[in-house]
């Protein structure tokens, strides 16, 4: 029997049995009774039936370690994967019932926040689909980073995003699986390499397991850790002095996975969310080593077998972490535990800047990890020597300040992870020269070898065939094969660009899609909106790299260009952002609260209405974004050239028939690369030409004093225009861009406001508007994630 037929018989049989228990027919079940029961079959059929991950002969089995994972919701996904959707979906509409609402009964799990999880997301599907033998492992967070609204100021505000992780119906417990993590305590020596770790204190780790099942492919586990504790600790006390007082720690260990990386901008925060970062490494290394053994291997063949995936710095701990085990519990000496680690683990790195490279403080690491620092100086010793052979004198001090893994009392996670990998991957073209040529230059000539690209991808299943179904509908019509196993058919329908018909139907989709956001933009935030005005969409975490408020300084010259001279020829223009801003990053915020101040202004000016608006939606989630891709005209890829690693937003919404209005920054380059350059709008300054800005002395203050237009816009943040006649209000924000200005927001602002003249001009010419975005959909199967994939099976993951 098919996979499909054993679920419609089961179905059917639950379905009847189900309302005969509560004495009701189908046609009385409600929205949520009817969700319930589709995941419970859905659940079960992909538990016992649906094929488990045999091994391959040429790649290894990938643990794929991320704090985040941004799943969204499952179970529309799983019937897709399962080939049933449209089979449920007829069939409740016999009852009166549309799957779209059914599916809206499920809420996101809270296990990410922004684009790295989403990624991490993606891969676990592609994975699943292309039969790449493979464990995700994360975090079972009771809460994501926090559910968004906005206050009467329009400043944001941050609750506990609840998904009723206890009740998750697409889930189950492995209390089999149970692993532990220690902190604190003492260490003594006991012979050679071996070394003795009492932990002050132990905290568990329970496993939950939520299944990934691939598009016509297998089925493998999202393994989740929740921590728990037969004694208590107080995290409140956990400070320098107190640590050890564990007798009067009262607080339970669930605390631990309570919320997805706590504020981390005083002590309790940073000590807290290290101890994340280990708890989640010390029960999936744990978790990897009796999987590998149980399959009767030897600790040596543990690289031959196993890849551990670092999906950037946050899992870097799992290295000692390793190490230790090797050394300590299976009494391996240390040339012996390294060749064994070192060619174990492979890294992705996710940013250039700085700041975003994790460093802990040593004393930090001492206090709660005291064995890890030891062996992170050994390795941190080990390097000083391959630095020294390789470099001269005169070179040597700029290498080892470069490459070192510990520095000025500092524990850096990015080195530890180069130096503990075999393999180091960036995530687009551009960036991953990046990594070379400006972050590692040292380690590069050291390791030669070990720096690779993979650029980014998404899943076409979740991101087209599930976001956009009368989309996916028409791709069906015009291409001949499965275009959601291989994306790269999508180039079929470039033949169709310029055809009348197929031009039609596509631009009718386009509109079905920007009415029913439209519809929900009305019923979110209260706003009526022109859906014949151009969609223009930045959604992403708020960043100053990201730049959200350049696009900001636009709208308010726009505005203001519209107030001097209303009657000049406007094409309409609504400006949608979503995204949240970390809880103790104040200028993100600043730029959240003056966006949503802008827009209360010029939503309420019944000059602007039909002409120019602006949205804001909170809380921005899988969910969310799987409403406002398909209905996005433009696509705001604006970071500074050099700052984004790669995006994966802007491959969403071009392959859904958006036009990229970027710079040549992270994966836009390839993107203008595939689509066209005629077909993408590209602005501002190059990596190269940021460069020269900054040795040549870049002063911000020069472009306000320089460009009236920009000048205006920034006064009017200044004067209170946009906040009550408050001048006080947006003064940190104004300061800094006049002042500082680090990501040159100034210095694009001319070039940016010229690439939106362009957008609007080309918007029309309606016909070459439309053959641009079928190009985009048509040219830019290259970013799935089933391609990644298989980039990394080749270049990284095999044996």
């Amino acid at each position: 029997m098919s996979l499909t037929s054993l679920f419609q018989t089961q179905f059917e049989q639950s379905l009847n049995q189900y309302c005969t228990e509560r004495f009701l027919n189908p046609n009385q079940l409600s929205d949520t009774q009817w969700y319930q029961l589709i995941a419970q079959v859905s659940q079960h059929t992909i538990l016992q039936h649906f094929p488990k991950n045999p091994p391959l002969a040429d790649t290894r089995k990938v643990n794929y370690l991320s704090m985040e994972f941004l799943i969204g919701r499952l179970l529309g996904n799983n019937l897709m994967s399962l080939g049933v959707y449209q089979y449920v979906d007829s069939l409740i509409a016999q009852y009166g019932k549309n799957l779209v609402d059914i599916l809206e009964q499920e809420r996101d799990p809270s296990l990410g926040n922004g684009g790295l999880g989403r990624l991490a997301a993606c891969y676990l599907d592609s994975m699943a689909s292309v039969s790449q033998p493979a464990v995700g492992y994360g975090l079972h967070y009771q809460y994501g980073l926090f559910k968004q609204s906005f206050g009467w100021a329009g400043e944001q505000r941050e609750e506990g995003d609840g998904w009723q992780r206890d009740f998750y119906l697409q889930q189950y417990h492995r209390p089999d699986f149970r692993q532990t993590a220690g902190f604190g305590g003492e260490v003594w020596h006991q012979s050679g390499d071996k070394y003795l770790w009492k932990p002050e204190w132990t905290i568990f780790g329970e496993a939950f397991d939520l299944p990934v099942a691939g598009y016509k492919g297998v089925q493998q586990p999202l393994r989740l850790w929740q921590g728990y504790s037969e004694t208590a600790f107080d995290l409140a006390q956990f400070n320098e002095g107190e640590y050890l007082d564990a007798e009067q720690k009262v607080v339970d260990a669930a605390k631990l996975t309570k919320v997805l990386y706590p504020n981390d901008n005083h002590q309790n925060g940073k000590l807290l969310r290290l101890m994340q970062q280990y708890f989640h490494c010390a029960c999936s290394v744990a978790d990897i080593l009796r999987n590998h053994l149980a399959q009767g291997r030897t600790l040596e063949q543990l690289p031959e077998f196993e890849v551990i995936q670092l999906n950037d710095t946050h899992p870097a701990i799992a290295i000692p972490e390793l190490m230790r085990l090797l050394l300590d519990e299976y009494d391996l000496n240390w040339q012996q535990a390294w060749a064994i680690c070192s060619k174990t683990f492979a890294y992705t790195n996710h940013t250039l800047l700085p700041e975003a490279l994790e460093q802990w403080d040593q004393h930090l690491v001492a206090t709660l990890l005291p064995r890890h620092l030891m062996i992170i100086e050994r390795i941190n010793n080990q390097l000083y020597h391959q630095v020294q052979q390789e470099f001269s004198e005169e070179e040597f001090a700029k290498a080892w300040q470069e490459t070192a893994v510990l520095m000025n009392h500092r524990v850096r996670m990015a080195n530890l992870c180069v130096v503990g990998s075999f393999a180091v991957n960036g995530v687009a073209q551009i960036h991953s020269d990046l990594v070379v040529s400006d972050l590692f230059p040292a380690y590069a000539r050291l390791f030669k070898g070990r720096f690779h690209n993979v650029t980014n991808g998404i899943t076409p299943r979740r991101w087209i065939r599930q976001a956009n179904p009368k989309l996916s509908a028409l791709l069906d019509q015009h291409i001949e094969g499965d275009w959601t196993q291989d994306l790269e058919q999508l180039r079929q329908i470039e033949k169709f660009a310029k055809d009348p018909a197929f031009q039609t139907a596509y631009s009718e989709i386009k509109q079905h899609n920007k009415q029913q956001l439209a519809d929900y933009i009305e019923q979110e935030i209260g706003l009526k909106v022109n859906c014949e005005a151009i969609f223009d969409v930045q959604i992403k975490r708020f960043h100053e790299y990201k730049r959200q408020h350049l696009n900001l300084l636009n709208i308010i010259a726009t505005y203001q260009e519209l107030k001097a001279n209303p009657q000049q020829d406007f094409v309409p223009r609504l400006f949608i952002f979503a995204g949240k801003a970390a809880p103790g990053y104040f200028m993100a915020k600043q730029i959240i609260q003056a966006i949503n101040n802008v827009a209360k202004v010029i939503n309420n000016d019944v000059d602007m209405q039909g002409k120019l608006q602006v949205a804001f939606l909170p809380d921005y989630r899988v969910s969310l974004a799987e409403k406002i891709i398909p209905a996005a005209d433009v696509s705001e890829q604006i970071s500074l050239a050099g700052k984004e690693a790669s995006g994966t937003g802007n491959m969403k919404l071009a392959l859904n028939g958006a036009i990229t209005l970027g710079t040549l920054d992270g994966a836009n380059v390839e993107i203008a690369e595939y689509a066209g350059e005629e077909n993408v709008v590209i602005f501002g300054h190059t990596v190269e030409t940021v460069r020269e800005l900054r040795d040549k002395g870049y002063r911000s203050k020069a472009y306000y004093e320089q460009n009236e237009v920009l000048k205006q816009a920034i006064d009017a943040l200044a004067d209170g225009t946009f906040s009550e006649g408050d001048k006080t209000r947006f003064e940190p924000l104004v300061d800094d861009m006049l002042n500082k200005d680090y990501f040159c927001v100034l210095a694009d602002f001319a070039s940016y406001r010229e690439a939106q003249k362009e957008v609007a001009k080309r918007y029309q010419n309606r016909t070459a508007w439309t053959e641009a975005t079928i190009l985009n959909t048509a040219r830019l199967g290259v970013f799935s994630s089933d391609r990644s994939i298989r980039d990394y099976q080749q270049r990284i993951w095999k044996k």
